[in-house]
């Protein structure tokens, strides 16, 4: 069973690793996540992504500025 902390960490990992995929910087994502409606600075942004700590809906809207479409979440 993972803590919370577990989670916020796989979290993290996941978003950071599709941004780097993508070769999506923060002030890039920052951007972007501008585009969509999301507006916040770039250090903000940084910070929230490093806690691991965010909603869900923040989640997805990263997701979508940084243009994944699929997601895989299995940690092996």
């Amino acid at each position: 069973m993972r803590t919370e902390e577990e989670w916020a960490a796989y979290t993290k990992r996941l978003l950071k690793a599709e941004m780097t995929k993508r070769g999506v910087t923060y002030d890039q994502l920052t951007e972007r996540l501008a585009a969509l409606g999301v507006h916040d600075t770039s250090v903000n942004i940084r910070n929230k992504v490093a806690r691991g700590k965010f909603t869900a809906v923040f989640f997805l809207q990263c997701l979508e500025a940084v243009g994944c479409k699929t997601l895989h979440v299995a940690e092996d």
